[in-house]
């Protein structure tokens, strides 16, 4: 079926979603304005009520709904925010719901589910991605009869999200040159691109994937909507893989680009928002701003706006969000050391091989009484990129040096 958008359906859905979503603030950051010469905008879609522009479209779709199919009750699934949306909007109506999310769903987004859906929701986890819960959740529908609320794929949830490009129409003092939007399976991204297609044509929507789940841009690529096989699964927000049918031609008509961002340049995102703005935001919400390195000549004075999708982040992640930030800014090494069989080898390696400012911050080790070196897996972080090559040479002079194991993913995922 072939499907666009019109600002018409959006603009009514508007008005039905008041009851429930925030007008959220369009707010400039001095930071990354100064960094980018530009006038960087965020909308802060993070701000919420269920912490993500989810709530849009997901009550959008399910008011719409007959008596009939409210009384029968909906299912959906999910990899966190579209469950909260769901949740919210099920209590809301006092409507029945089965959310099926998968197993590896960080534990807040479970627990803020259960939070907003009270006794109107039953979650269900299933599944290591998207994907499998999708799959079980489809079974479930079907042979209980009741109305699926698919997270991107539907008229109903498109047109809610594109609520947010109406708004940021209203709130922009001048015209938007760039938008920057995340894309998981490319509901957001396409109600907001028809808004702007129809009412600000000249605003160039440049859609954001992860490097690890290149669905859409795939998608694009190869003329028509593609299953990728294997994905990374860390941007739980954005990482499907498959996009909806109907958000694949909606975008391949009207964006102007889809770029993807590496994980660990999301992490870094991340960090930087919480330490230096005291903005909170989960991987997918840092997306849009991760992109701006990858056009930062083009948007020079101009004005743009990076719509920050969530900030449902689960604290417990923070370290492997910090390791991913390291590894990626080449900060973090992980080498495999050939240590001396004899007192004083480790005082050696610290006081002669390690640089002024090198840190060790993993170390494994077992003592081999048969062997003349035994092996550790030791992790050093750097405070300059350019340490790395001075170190490798003095392990490597002194007869430390075994392995270099950052590059070897295959060896890296077991050993650290």
């Amino acid at each position: 079926m072939e499907y666009f958008p019109k600002v018409e359906d959006i603009k009514k859905a508007a008005l039905t979603i008041r009851q429930v979503s925030e007008v959220t603030p369009l707010a400039t950051s001095i930071r990354l304005s100064k960094q980018y010469g530009a006038n960087i905008l965020l909308k802060r879609e993070d701000l919420q009520r269920v912490r993500s522009y989810k709530i849009r479209g997901a009550f959008n779709k399910i008011h719409s709904l007959s008596l009939e199919e409210r009384k029968h009750g909906v299912v959906c699934a999910s990899a966190g925010n579209h469950a909260q949306g769901v949740a919210f909007a099920c209590k809301h109506l006092k409507i029945e719901a089965t959310i099926y999310m998968p197993a590896v769903t960080p534990k807040q987004k479970v627990e803020q589910t259960k939070m907003f859906g009270e006794e109107w929701v039953t979650v269900v986890l299933e599944g290591d991605t998207f994907d499998d819960s999708f799959n079980a959740a489809m079974t479930y529908c079907i042979e209980g009869k009741k109305t699926f609320i698919h997270p991107f794929d539907d008229p109903k949830v498109i047109e809610g999200q594109g609520t947010v490009g109406l708004e940021l129409l209203e709130q922009a003092d001048e015209p938007i040159d760039y938008i920057f939007v995340a894309i998981g399976g490319g509901g957001l991204a396409s109600g907001l691109s028809a808004v702007f297609k129809s009412l600000s044509p000249k605003t160039k929507i440049i859609g954001v994937e992860p490097f690890g789940a290149p669905s859409m841009k795939t998608s694009m690529e190869n003329n028509r909507n593609t299953e990728l096989s294997d994905i990374d699964k860390f941007i739980d927000g954005a990482a499907v893989k498959k996009v909806g049918d109907l958000t694949f031609a909606i975008c391949r008509k009207n964006l102007h680009d889809i770029i993807t961002v590496h994980e660990g340049k999301v992490c870094q995102a991340i960090l930087d928002l919480y330490n230096r703005d005291a903005i909170v935001v989960e991987p997918a919400g840092a997306l849009s701003i991760s992109a701006l390195d990858s056009y930062k000549e083009e948007i020079k004075g101009k004005n743009v706006v990076c719509i920050v999708s969530g900030s449902n982040n689960d604290i417990t992640r923070t370290a492997e969000i910090k390791e991913r930030a390291l590894l990626y800014g080449k900060l973090k090494h992980y080498f495999i050391v050939r240590f001396p069989q004899r007192p004083g080898a480790l005082k050696q390696f610290v006081a002669e091989i390690l640089g002024p400012t090198d840190d060790i911050t993993h170390f494994e080790y077992s003592k081999k009484s048969s062997k003349e070196n035994a092996p550790a897996v030791v992790g050093i972080e750097l405070k300059n990129p350019e340490d790395l090559q001075p170190l490798m040479d003095r392990m490597k002079a002194n007869n430390f040096f075994g392995d270099y194991i950052n590059d070897k993913p295959d060896l890296f995922q077991y050993l650290v």
